[in-house]
């Protein structure tokens, strides 16, 4: 797949840059460099999820994957497309973390077509600046790029992420053109009980980053009978700073309460509660857990259950499945649901 190399290399510059003010970024005095600064703190103020460790956490992955070679050996995998013209693709994002619809944004333009896209109000002030600074460095990226809040018009293709209930909405308005319609997925992890410390810490990060706000955001524990869940909170306990930002403990608080009042049995460590649960979707500050009997039932299990996953973790417990601290990490052929975005928008 040949892609115009303009586009390439502003996506190359971006990518420079986010890695240069991420790793400097108290010393970055540049015009870009305060921009990026403000709006980090514009962010912040729109949405209190979006602390600035997470927002800059987002920034350095992505910085980090916008290289020459990742995305030369990205797109390197696909043919041409049978059908090159330039087509408008309509992207409605998610705000449940920073820049959730930044791997759409990159696919369409990748891909030589037209970016119309409907922001959250959660999350309306990060991906603006980075096509301000797209377009910096390709000034003809300003006819490819295009924000709405208004009702959407015009396009030849969708790509919507939401909830499922947003998601029977987005059907029903959409259903006719060319889509991709993301509902409600989780992330499970899978724990053998011969982890050692070392091991499962990097969980941690799977199961705080965002504060579990995302679909790659471990939900749900499966754990063998007898399991000791005092091992694990050992293990994930330097995470315990998440409990310092007011919205998570005051989420944290009121399930607690709720589940007391309910009695419950729960476990806890003072900044998460582990509730049995065969729901794979944990309220904040919660993380669900299910015994299990083996790892071939379990395997089975998750197989069936297949739609409603993001990612499966585990220490080699079973084959496929995604190391511990490494959900959110995503490589750019790591695509949500496992829909391939570049291979539909080339066959438009």
């Amino acid at each position: 797949m040949t892609v115009d190399s303009h586009i390439l290399q502003a996506f190359v510059k971006l990518g420079n840059f986010l890695v240069d003010f991420c790793d400097n970024n108290d010393q970055n005095t540049t015009v870009w460099g305060e921009r990026l600064k403000n709006t980090i703190a514009q962010a912040g103020h729109q949405n209190g999820w979006f602390t600035e460790s997470n927002v800059l956490f987002a920034l350095k992955q992505w910085g980090e994957l916008l290289t020459e070679d990742n995305l030369a050996n990205w797109l390197s995998a696909y043919k041409e497309s049978s059908n090159p013209s330039k087509k408008t693709v309509a992207i409605i994002m998610a705000g449940n973390i920073p820049l959730v619809g930044f791997h759409d944004f990159i696919c369409v333009l990748l891909t030589g077509h037209k970016v119309i896209a409907k922001l959250s109000s959660n999350d309306k002030v990060l991906l603006p600046f980075l096509a301000d600074y797209l377009i910096h460095c390709d000034k003809a990226l300003s006819n490819c790029i295009t924000f709405t809040e208004e009702q959407l018009e015009e396009f030849d293709a969708v790509i919507a992420t939401g909830s499922n209930n947003t998601g029977r909405y987005f059907e029903y308005y959409f259903g006719k053109h060319p889509n991709i319609i993301r509902k409600n997925r989780n992330s499970v992890a899978i724990l053998s009980g011969n982890e050692s410390k070392e091991d499962l810490k990097p969980l941690g990060e799977d199961i705080f980053r965002y504060f579990g706000l995302g679909c790659r955001s471990v939900s749900k524990l499966f754990v063998p009978a007898g399991y000791d869940f005092a091992y694990f909170f050992e293990s994930i306990f330097e995470y315990d700073s998440v409990i310092n930002t007011s919205k998570y403990a005051n989420n944290y608080d009121y399930n607690k309460a709720v589940y007391l009042m309910s009695d419950f049995k729960l476990y806890d460590n003072n900044f998460l509660l582990l509730k049995e649960d065969e729901r794979y979707g944990s309220p904040i500050g919660t993380l669900y857990y299910e015994h299990y009997n083996t790892l071939a039932q379990l395997k089975e299990k998750l197989k069936e259950q297949n739609k409603l996953l993001q990612c499966v973790v585990s220490n080699n417990a079973i084959e496929n499945s995604i190391p511990f601290g490494a959900t959110q990490k995503p490589s750019l052929n790591d695509y949500a649901d496992g829909v391939d975005t570049i291979q539909f928008l080339l066959n438009l």
